[in-house]
């Protein structure tokens, strides 16, 4: 298999020189699928099939609730990796649904292959072990933040809250969402018609502006102060 360039891109492969990712794919065997816009990727409950590298397009990780609530989890781009956690944790089974929100590509790597012991003892084998570690470590982190949006009562501080860290991560105060209106309504876990009416609120007061999924942030401090 010749080497796919989103791969030099994913944090799973930082540190691997190009030249050695064919020999890489050689040694991981990876199978690569293709998904059209709404078709499950994976499905809570179905045998784990292995850790997940997006290719190219868009896509969400999304449970359901006890009371049958949909709830996204985080949104992956090309790059990202969904199955990192089930992989350490030996789980057989997926805990959560992943659905193509367009066209997309995924490459997905046999965990063992990954987790376990090299026949090979590939020189990258170490390495690629390091930074999975890495990218758990951090998934681990996004979920803590997420539960600290949840753990705001007010919508306008859930909202302020997203913003705030979707900038950060962007370093600007332009950018673009990560969720359709519906889907960050899921992410935070509050009613559509609410968020659309705090998010024009926001706009109102001169706070934020907006155009589909572009936001521009017009007052940080303003953002910040509903957050103390």
């Amino acid at each position: 298999m010749p080497p796919i360039p989103p791969l030099a891109n994913c944090p799973l492969f930082r540190g691997i020189q190009p030249g050695e990712l064919q020999a890489m794919l050689a040694c991981l065997q990876p199978v690569q699928r293709t998904y059209q816009k709404n078709q499950l990727v994976t499905r809570a409950g179905e045998k784990f099939t292995g850790i997940g590298v997006v290719l190219s397009g868009h896509l969400t990780v999304t449970r359901e609730s006890m009371g049958g609530q949909r709830i996204i989890i985080t949104a992956l781009e090309a790059g990202d990796l969904f199955g990192e956690i089930i992989a350490f944790a030996g789980e057989q089974t997926w805990p959560a649904t992943v659905i193509a929100q367009e066209s997309c590509r995924v490459l997905f790597l046999p965990p063992d292959k990954i987790v376990g012991n090299c026949e090979k003892q590939c020189t990258f084998h170490r390495l690629l072990i390091k930074n999975m570690l890495s990218i758990v470590s951090s998934r681990a982190l996004m979920l803590s933040r997420k539960v600290e949006y949840l753990s705001l009562r007010s919508i306008r501080g859930r909202i302020a809250a997203f913003l705030l860290e979707q900038s950060q991560k962007a370093g600007r105060t332009t950018f673009m969402l990560p969720f359709s209106r519906h889907e960050m309504a899921d992410f935070l876990n509050v009613a559509r018609p609410s968020l659309s009416r705090e998010m024009g609120r926001l706009r109102d007061e001169g706070i934020i502006d907006f155009h589909r999924s572009s936001i521009r942030i017009l007052d940080v401090q303003a953002l910040q102060k509903i957050l103390e």
